[in-house]
């Protein structure tokens, strides 16, 4: 079965009228849980801006409250855990200061529920690679975007 590209699909829809396309968007946001999200915070996203990212930081705290930290291998587990639902969470927002927000709140997470203090390589690594990927969309801002969050950024690497 050959799937037709994006350009193909949008002529298709672009036939529907209005309740066949609330139909086709209701019938995929049944496949699976991310569509759903996603259209979630899409209809919302016009009326509160924050929504997405204060149900994002209040998912990964309670994550990272029920996580255990308490010896290295469960710490690295759980950090490599978490770090899959964040990178999960973070496709669903194509706003570069959401993402740059969740990320550095990981982080920050990271650091003040002792992961790090194991010195464990991997969890090391886990913390510099999204510190790293918040460093290079801060690099995408503008001058006093990225100005705000170089305090943010020193904390974590000093």
């Amino acid at each position: 079965m050959k799937i037709p590209s994006l350009a193909q699909l949008k002529k298709e829809l672009s036939y529907l009228n209005e309740k066949e396309l609330i139909d086709l968007v209701t019938d995929l946001s049944k496949f699976s849980r991310d569509n759903k999200s996603y259209l979630f915070f899409k209809l919302n996203e016009k009326d509160n801006p924050t929504l997405y990212l204060e149900m994002v930081q209040e998912e990964l705290e309670l994550d990272f409250q029920t996580a255990r930290g308490d010896h290295s291998y469960y710490a690295k587990k759980s950090a490599q855990k978490l770090r899959r639902k964040m990178n999960k969470l973070l496709k669903l927002s194509k706003v570069k200061t959401d993402q740059i927000e969740v990320l550095l709140f990981f982080c920050e997470k990271l650091k003040e529920y002792g992961f790090l203090r194991h010195r464990n390589q991997v969890l090391d690594n886990i913390y510099q690679m999204q510190l790293g990927k918040a460093v290079k969309l801060i690099s995408g801002l503008h001058e006093d975007l990225q100005f705000d969050y170089e305090g943010r950024i020193d904390d974590l690497t000093g």
